[in-house]
């Protein structure tokens, strides 16, 4: 190549990083719509490659289809859920604020059935005075109760900002719907890798995204709406609530659901509900626990999940990052940096440092 050539070249690279960063940092405002609307696209593209054929070949009438199926799927269900569950969420809070929900009455009824000899270890641990965590329980309870009501009226605030996004969101959705495959395909054209490693990269990309979304996402539903169920089965207050955080919490493996039936159950023993805690305990391990060991390996797939810990700390890094954006982002990082370095490591030159520990063969 020559002089000239080389300058050229490396001018153009420096054009294009700059006009790619300009255009990230332009659909930066928006990009929780462009960033489900292509997961959106990514999981009902199957769906849409099916009905081109049967329609005749027409591209818009099948993506306007689609569209439709995942307004009346996906959209409308959580428009309701998120409205009952931000009039909850404003009840339990008022419920908290006026006395008629008391943490802390609950905390010190459940301390004082305890034996003394958990008395004597709380004790060593200076765990003993009473008074004092009953106070940091409830103090605790109330802003995390407030912390919902703002989210619920910031919420109302933006909805102007809400809606534009949304509409963006469906906009996008329709064409890449429409023109999914001719995008994959430009976009496969431009990556300066061989088409193995091409393959290899967008097929972990699109297992990744329809794994964790529609996987993931379908069995927290499910655990939530079990444990939401049981818990209105019981008479617990806010039970739609409850449901909801159990279900996000179902995203994080060895974590789950039981981080809130669990202490409700041990205070229904406690305090001598003897048959709503080994209700809710029998429920919780034998219906809602379950859950995870059945619908998992049917929607997910045993071949596409990636070690629970890697699991469980990218996506706790991807929503401390990208807030809720983060379950789906996290882990999806975590696949991408996992196929990479599956694809580097074979491709090790004969004399690099641990080449020839990947080439030989594992013992058995």
């Amino acid at each position: 190549m020559s002089q000239s050539s080389s300058v050229h070249y490396r001018t153009f690279l420096l054009l294009l990083v700059g006009v790619t960063i300009a255009f990230g940092w332009l659909l930066w405002p928006f990009y929780g719509a462009v960033f489900w609307g292509t997961i959106l696209a990514i999981i009902f593209a199957p769906l849409q490659r099916r009905l081109v054929p049967r329609l005749g070949g027409r591209r818009n009438l099948a993506a306007l289809i689609t569209l439709l199926l995942v307004l009346l799927l996906v959209i409308l269900p959580l428009v309701a859920i998120s409205g009952s569950l931000v009039r909850e969420g404003a009840n339990l809070y008022q419920s908290i604020k006026s006395g008629q929900i008391n943490f802390g009455a609950y905390f010190q009824q459940a301390m004082a059935a305890l034996p003394p000899s958990v008395h004597d270890v709380l004790a060593r641990f200076d765990l003993a005075d009473i008074p004092s965590l009953q106070e940091k329980l409830s103090a605790g309870a109330m802003q995390a109760s407030q912390f919902l009501a703002t989210q619920a009226l910031s919420i109302g605030q933006d909805t102007f900002q809400f809606v534009i996004s949304f509409g963006i969101m469906l906009y996008l959705l329709f064409f890449l719907l429409r023109d999914g495959p001719l995008l994959s395909a430009r976009l496969k054209r431009a990556m300066p890798l061989s088409d193995t490693h091409k393959q290899h990269l967008f097929r972990k990309f699109t297992t990744v995204v329809r794994a964790t979304v529609k996987g993931n996402v379908a069995v927290a539903a499910a655990q939530g709406a079990l444990g939401g169920i049981i818990f209105s089965i019981l008479s617990i207050q806010g039970a739609l609530l409850w449901g909801v955080i159990m279900g996000f919490l179902s995203l994080l493996p060895a974590v789950g659901a039981g981080l809130i039936w669990a202490p409700v159950a041990i205070y229904f023993l406690l305090t001598g509900a003897t048959v709503k805690g080994v209700s809710l305990i029998l429920f919780g391990v034998l219906v809602i626990g379950m859950v995870d060991n059945v619908l998992r390996p049917i929607l997910v797939g045993k071949d596409t999940k990636m070690p629970d810990y890697v699991v469980l700390i990218s996506t706790l890094g991807g929503m401390a990052l990208f807030g809720l954006n983060g379950f789906v982002i996290g882990p999806l990082i975590a696949a991408l940096f996992m196929a990479s370095w599956d694809l580097f490591a074979p491709a090790l030159p004969e004399g690099a440092p641990g080449a020839a520990d990947e080439r030989r063969p594992a013992k058995k």
